[in-house]
């Protein structure tokens, strides 16, 4: 078959518009809506297949299944000088960050480093469009939040973690950020379901079948327990991720999400952890030549990862980024029908 007989190519506008007429059709109110499209157009633009129009399957499951509010309004609260917190009030979180990041920016500036503190969301994204909007302002990003219980630890067999990402961004005066967001089990919970839904097999070494054993099997992956990336290191990250974003900021561990959604299918209930830090009020007490200094080492550490021909985390990203912009984006058409049917 021809690539125009299995896909279909949408504008980045087409993608945006599809996306919020879905979330509007299904009862979201109109910011909620913004928010999310924005973040799956982004998804599609970079390539980003399972953090694309296909969350909008995603999304709806889970205002079917009546545990989100789909027209939450979140709230911000000032907690000390370098922390704020916004509650999602059980929305999904695009909006609470929305919220609460000019917040968090101005304590970033003004302290050196702030941190956010979002509680009760449902998250279902990606986060590397929140610590790019964090890069935006000149100020490096981190974000991490755990989800449900789908990942073992290693050497276990049954699922205590989340996906759990963690994400960086660090901002460059001369071009896009460097960035990275990778979540600590060895992919993205979206990918399996990808793979199931085309029946395609999965590399062994990402999930094991319901009796513990590697799988290739992607329905199988989905009814077992996911794996860590890098075995024990892997491991350990994901539980710094439960402590940080979960037990640290009074929120639910990936556990507690998996028996707070009681089998209705629902995106993960969570909260997520922030923090933002100014590179002008760090070095030698705030000196722009140590700033300057400081930059130009990270530019000499990029510059040594590329001269060897090494890549550059999201840097496939960042072409495909301006390549959908130019082109706009290819969508599978069974999977565009499937949207589709969601504005019936």
């Amino acid at each position: 078959m021809t690539d125009s007989e299995t896909h279909v190519v949408l504008t980045l506008d087409e993608v945006f518009s599809l996306a919020r007429n879905v979330l509007l059709h299904h009862g979201m109110s109109e910011a909620h809506a913004v928010a999310i499209a924005r973040v799956i157009t982004q998804g599609q633009r970079d390539e980003c297949h399972s953090h694309g129009i296909y969350r909008l399957l995603v999304c709806v499951r889970s205002l079917k299944s009546g545990k989100v509010d789909a027209r939450a309004t979140p709230t911000l609260r000032d907690v000390a000088p370098g922390v704020v917190n916004v509650d999602a009030h059980y929305g999904f979180s695009l909006l609470a960050f929305e919220t609460g990041l000019p917040a968090l920016i101005k304590k970033a500036r003004g302290q050196g480093i702030a941190a956010m503190t979002i509680n009760r969301c449902f998250h279902f994204s990606a986060l590397w469009p929140e610590v790019e909007m964090i890069a935006a302002e000149g100020l490096v990003g981190l974000a991490m939040n755990p989800s449900h219980s789908w990942v073992a630890p290693a050497g276990g067999t049954r699922g205590v973690f989340g996906t759990n990402p963690l994400a960086f961004a660090w901002p460059r005066a001369n071009g896009l950020p460097f960035v990275f967001d990778f979540a600590t089990s060895a992919i993205a919970r979206g990918d399996i379901e990808l793979h199931a839904r085309e029946g395609k097999a999965i590399p062994s070494h990402w999930a094991l079948d319901r009796e513990g054993r590697p799988t290739t099997d992607a329905r199988a992956a989905l009814e077992g327990a996911m794996q860590t990336f890098g075995g024990h290191k892997g491991s350990a990250l994901a539980a710094m991720i439960e402590l940080l974003a979960g037990a640290l900021i009074g929120d639910l561990t990936s556990m507690e999400s998996q028996a707070f959604d009681a089998g209705a299918g629902a995106s993960p209930c969570h909260g997520e952890l922030v923090i933002a830090i100014d590179p002008h009020r760090f070095g030698s007490e705030g000196n722009p030549a140590s700033y300057e200094a400081g930059q130009a080492r990270a530019e000499a550490l990029f510059a040594a990862m590329t001269g060897q021909g090494a890549r550059l985390p999201s840097q496939r990203r960042f072409e495909a980024r301006a390549r959908s912009e130019r082109n706009g984006v290819r969508v599978p058409k069974a999977l565009y029908a499937d949207v589709l049917k969601l504005l019936d």
